[in-house]
């Protein structure tokens, strides 16, 4: 009984490490900052909610050019998939968003502990959280892209993306944005000249792929 006990505990201990590798609150200060701007400038009604990490955040122009369709940058850089899950109470449902736009794993996939099973389950936890609150909202998700920074995990990211694909298949408004093979050359390897000098973050001609990409999917008012 006592063995039993103890592994039900070390199981436990695995677990928690595995659902946060870093604590959530070291975005306290971000996500304080978005509060702030929000008692600011009243943020528009029912917008289309862009959410995730920096590729998100970093999207400078994703307002002005989507402006048609009122959208919203929520990103927070550096987060983690469950980051974004943890904070949804402040980044997602204040704004009662009529569509959701998500790109989140690719933060995830340099931990050694988390395969791309653990990056379905990450990303099933955030999707659970959002449908607990909006069971009907449409859903975007965009797939982790291939960064020359991070090509050491391009074979778990690919894993990732099919794993999320087929999980969103089954699932009732939701749409799976396959980004990775278009940011790729002809020999299968990332298009350097899309990204940054850190070759992680992309540059506009990143950002107009994504945005040609996912634009068909945006819902107008």
């Amino acid at each position: 009984m006592r063995k039993n006990l103890l592994l039900l505990c070390l199981a436990c201990m695995y677990a928690s490490v595995s659902l946060f590798a870093q604590s959530p609150l070291r975005f306290e200060k971000d996500i304080h900052t978005i509060r702030d701007f929000d008692k600011m400038y009243a943020p528009a009604p029912h917008p289309i909610l862009f959410v995730g990490s920096s590729s998100i955040r970093k999207w400078d122009d994703l307002e002005r050019n989507f402006s048609s369709y009122v959208v919203m940058n929520r990103g927070v850089g550096g987060a983690e998939t469950n980051d974004i899950t943890y904070y949804a109470n402040d980044i997602i449902f204040p704004y009662a968003p009529r569509q959701i736009v998500i790109y989140v794993g690719e933060n995830d996939l340099p931990h050694a502990s988390v395969t791309a099973d653990t990056m379905l389950v990450r990303f099933q936890q955030l999707y659970g959280t959002i449908r607990a609150k909006l069971p009907a909202i449409p859903i975007i998700y965009i797939s982790i892209k291939p960064s020359p920074s991070r090509a050491a995990f391009l074979e778990k990211a690919k894993q990732t993306n099919a794993l999320i694909k087929n999980f969103l298949a089954k699932e009732k408004h939701t749409v799976f944005i396959d980004i990775y093979p278009k940011m790729l050359d002809k020999s299968g390897q990332p298009r350097k000249e899309l990204f940054l000098d850190d070759m992680l973050h992309m540059n506009k001609k990143g950002y107009a792929i994504w945005e040609k990409a996912v634009q068909p999917y945006l819902l107008h008012k």
